[in-house]
């Protein structure tokens, strides 16, 4: 198992009994990108859900269709090109060919997303969180399950996520159905 994967399962706390198996090449196909295995294991593992009651990790096939990642994915796609139009684009996202995918969204509104520069390996996508409703875009050069380990046991804090986040003790909820 990938050592961040293993260290923020242990941080939740959560079950992992049961495997989602998850068709990885259609959903790579769908969204035209290749994902970071730390991602692809934590969901295999155990799913997306909601984070301290805060947090919403997306997954493929989500019961949830609200946190479902191919979906959200092109939404936000065509969202912001729209912002960008109006909008500076953050700095790291300035190179030629460069694209976010959301990975997580939370109660405020707030999105995290891959930040993928062109030739790129998933093992080299990094954090890029978008405040609501704001243009403020916060970067860390750290993947999915590195990034959240280290916010949830306070190692990072971020100037945009909710200064309630986390909490403690930490509690995670699977998506199981949709509302």
């Amino acid at each position: 198992m990938n050592e961040h994967v293993r260290r923020l399962i242990e941080v939740l706390g959560t079950d992992t009994t049961a495997t989602q198996q998850q068709d990885w090449s259609g959903i790579e196909s769908e969204l035209q990108v290749r994902l970071p295995g730390d991602y692809k294991e934590f969901i295999e593992r155990v799913g997306g859900g909601w984070v301290d009651g805060y947090l919403y990790i997306l997954a493929p096939s989500s019961p949830n269709q609200h946190y479902d990642l191919a979906n959200l994915s092109a939404e936000r796609e065509e969202a912001y090109e729209d912002i960008f139009d109006v909008e500076d684009k953050p700095a790291q996202l300035e190179p030629a060919g460069s694209r976010i995918v959301p990975w997580a969204t939370t109660d405020n509104g707030e999105w995290l997303f891959w930040r993928i520069l062109p030739g790129q390996e998933p093992t080299e996508f990094a954090v890029l969180i978008n405040e609501a409703r704001g243009d403020r875009w916060e970067f860390h050069e750290l993947g999915f399950a590195e990034y959240l380990t280290a916010v949830l046991q306070s190692e990072i804090q971020s100037d945009i996520l909710s200064s309630a986040f986390p909490s403690s003790p930490h509690e995670f909820q699977k998506f199981t159905h949709t509302p």
